[in-house]
C-alpha cells in the first residue's frame, strides 16, 4: 500500500506557526524568573526550586529529587524526544533528506558550534574549572530564534526560515553528542547495559512493524530510568526512543508525525517555559559591570554573539565561494548575516549544557552562566533583528 506522507513543507509550516507563540511563552517565563529571584519573592522562588518530589514503585524503585532536577532530567527528556522526532523526520523526508539540501546547513552548523567554543576556550584558557563550559555557547534556541523570524513576517524569505530550522536541528544533534561524550561521569556499566537492552527492544519493535506509539513510550520510560541510574544524562533516552518510532504506518499515516504534532504544544507552552522559569532566575545582588567581563560570562556572550555569526557565515561563505552551495533563494547577503546572528540566541540549550558543565560547582558559576547566556542571547536577538529589518528580500527573476 502506498503511504502518502504529509509534505515536509506542511509539517514545517505547522512547526513554524507554533514557534512565535512558544518564543513569547519562553520570554514571559524568563522575565518571571528574573523578577522572582530579584524581589521579596526570592526565598519562595528558591524553596519552589528545591521542593522535593518522590516517585516510588514499591521498594524496587525510589526516585527522590528536587523539582528543578525533575524538570531538568525528566521534562527535558520530553523535549529531547521531540528533538529526536524532528531530526529523524528532517533526515528521512524533510529539508535534510538529500546531500544537496543538507550540505549548507550541516557545514554552517559545524562552524557555528566550533567557533563559539574556541572563543570561550581562548578567554578561559587559564581556568581549568571554567573551561568545562566550553560547549555552552555552541547551541541555538530554536523557539526564540524562530519566534523572532515569524514576528518579522515577510521581511524574512521562507528559504531563510528553512535554513535556520535546519541549522538548529543539526545544532541540537551536536548538543546531544556533546552531552553524551563530554558531560557523562561515573558510568554504571550494569545500568548502561540495561539501557542497551531496552534500546534493542525498541529496535525489535520497529522491525516487527509495531505502530502503537504508547508501546515505544513505555519502553522509553524504562530506558530513561536505566540511563538516569547509569550516570549518562537521562534526557538522551528521549532521543533513543524517538529514533525507534516508525515514520510510516500500514494505514498510510505517520506515527512519528502524529506524536511530533501532539508533543509540540506541550513542549512549547509547558516544558520549555517551566525549564526557563526554574533555570533562568539569577540574583543581580552584588553583580557589577566587572562581573560581566569575567571569563565565563564574557566567553559565553562573545561566543553566542560573535562566534555564532562568524562560524555560521564564515563556513557558509567558503561553500559559496567555491560554488558548492548557493545563498538561500530570495535572500540578500545582509539577511543571511541577520539569520546567522539570530542563531546566537542560545538560551534553553545553553542553560542546559551549562547546568551539566558546572554541576556541583558553587553558585558563582551558576550566576555567571546565566548572565552570559541571557546577555549574549539578548544581544544576538536584538542585533539579528535590526540586521533583518534593514535587509531587502530579493525578487525572483
Amino acid at each position: 500500500m502506498t503511504v502518502h506522507e504529509p509534505r515536509p513543507g506542511n509539517a514545517l509550516t505547522r512547526f513554524l506557526a507554533s514557534g512565535s507563540a512558544g518564543g513569547v511563552a519562553l520570554a514571559l517565563a524568563t522575565v518571571l524568573a528574573l523578577v522572582a529571584s530579584n524581589s521579596t519573592w526570592s526565598d519562595a522562588y528558591a524553596d519552589f526550586q528545591g521542593t522535593s518530589a518522590t516517585v516510588a514503585i514499591g521498594r524496587w524503585l525510589v526516585l527522590e529529587k528536587p523539582l528543578v532536577i525533575w524538570i531538568n532530567d525528566l521534562w527535558m527528556a520530553i523535549f529531547f524526544l521531540l528533538v529526536g522526532l524532528e531530526i529523524k523526520r528532517e533526515w528521512l523526508v524533510g529539508e535534510l533528506s538529500s546531500r544537496s539540501q543538507a550540505l549548507l546547513p550541516a557545514v554552517a552548523a559545524i562552524g557555528g558550534m566550533a567557533v563559539p567554543a574556541l572563543i570561550y576556550a581562548a578567554l578561559n584558557h587559564g581556568d581549568e574549572d571554567a573551561l568545562r563550559g566550553w560547549a555552552i555557547p555552541s547551541a541555538t534556541d530554536i523557539a526564540f530564534a524562530l519566534g523572532i523570524v515569524l514576528l518579522l513576517g515577510k521581511r524574512v524569505p521562507t528559504s531563510l526560515r528553512v535554513f535556520l530550522t535546519a541549522v538548529a536541528v543539526i545544532d541540537d544533534l551536536g548538543a546531544i553528542l556533546l552531552i553524551a561524550v563530554f558531560y557523562t561521569h561515573g558510568v554504571s556499566l550494569p545500568m548502561l547495559g540495561a539501557a542497551g537492552l531496552g534500546t534493542l527492544v525498541l529496535v525489535a519493535l520497529n522491525r516487527a512493524g509495531v505502530e502503537r506509539v504508547d508501546v515505544y513510550v513505555v519502553v522509553g520510560l524504562a530506558i530513561w530510568v536505566c540511563v538516569l541510574k547509569s550516570g549518562v544524562h537521562a534526557t538522551l533516552a528521549g532521543v533513543i526512543t524517538a529514533l525507534a518510532i516508525p515514520l510510516r504506518s500500514s494505514g498510510g499515516g505517520s506515527p512519528l508525525q502524529r506524536l511530533e504534532h501532539a508533543l509540540h504544544p506541550w513542549v512549547s507552552f509547558l516544558v520549555l517555559p517551566m525549564f526557563a522559569f526554574m533555570n533562568a532566575g539569577v540574583s543581580l545582588a552584588g553583580v557589577s559591570f566587572g562581573t560581566l567581563l569575567e571569563g565565563v560570562p564574557l566567553g559565553i556572550a562573545l561566543g553566542l554573539v560573535l562566534g555564532k555569526t562568524l562560524g555560521i557565515y564564515g563556513s557558509s561563505w567558503l561553500l559559496f565561494r567555491r560554488g558548492i552551495a548557493d545563498l538561500p533563494a530570495g535572500a540578500s547577503r545582509r539577511q543571511f548575516v541577520g539569520i546567522c546572528t539570530l542563531c546566537g540566541i542560545g538560551f534553553t540549550m545553553s542553560l542546559f549544557i551549562g547546568g551539566l558543565a558546572f554541576e556541583g560547582f558553587d553558585d558563582d558559576y551558576a550566576t555567571r552562566l546565566r548572565l552570559g547566556v541571557l546577555g549574549g542571547s539578548l544581544i544576538a536577538g536584538t542585533l539579528g533583528t535590526f540586521i533583518l529589518l534593514g535587509g531587502r528580500t530579493k525578487t525572483a527573476p
